[in-house]
């Protein structure tokens, strides 16, 4: 007689899957570290662009960021930014498919808001490139720098994408009881029950 383990064997039983599947189910926790890096990275571009502008002083096109400094083409052609924007929006739909419920939900309102956060990269980037500048600049402008200085509108952008991802990832990690039987990966941690006082 063999003992089966419920839930398990949907992501064990066909390892032909497909390599996305595999990201979203057995290789889910490893794929969500790998990103969450690559989120924390860029997260750390812009904060030291933003400490080298508002603690430094140094003038805006001067605070590139650290990888800008020593590689300013990167942030003239709107390469890095936009790489990292481009990477984030892919990274968030090819591991959309792992979680479930309400960590979906959240996942999903990162994803929206990021969509607009690379469209708004797409369109520094393409200025870069053509030296078109739109808006009357003279230099790549965005949407959003209309009416906020770059600087300030990407650490706002970043925040709004990073906030609905860590909820996200707290409800994957520690999923309500209706998610948890959805989920077709490891990720989720279980809370011992806590033991009642004598």
């Amino acid at each position: 007689m063999t003992v089966s383990t419920a839930g398990i064997q949907q992501y064990t039983r066909d390892a032909s899957g497909g390599f996305v599947d595999s990201l979203n189910t057995r290789w889910h926790r490893v794929a969500l570290l790998g990103f969450m890096a690559i989120v924390l990275i860029h997260w750390s571009e812009h904060i030291v662009q933003a400490y080298q502008f508002f603690v430094l002083h140094w003038p805006r096109p001067m605070s590139m960021g650290l990888v800008g400094m020593y590689y300013p083409w990167l942030m003239r052609t709107e390469v890095l930014h936009y790489g990292f924007a481009l990477v984030m929006l892919i990274g968030l739909w090819v591991l959309r498919k792992g979680f479930t419920g309400t960590s979906y939900t959240w996942w999903m309102v990162a994803f929206w808001i990021q969509f607009w956060h690379h469209f708004e990269h797409f369109i520094l980037f393409y200025q870069a490139q053509t030296h078109h500048f739109w808006f009357g600049g003279s230099v790549p402008t965005s949407v959003g720098q209309i009416w906020i200085p770059r600087i300030e509108l990407h650490l706002i952008y970043n925040a709004l994408v990073f906030i609905p991802m860590v909820v996200a990832m707290y409800y994957h990690v520690y999923p309500p009881a209706r998610d948890a039987v959805k989920m077709v990966c490891t990720c989720a941690r279980h809370r011992a029950p806590m033991s009642a006082a004598a």
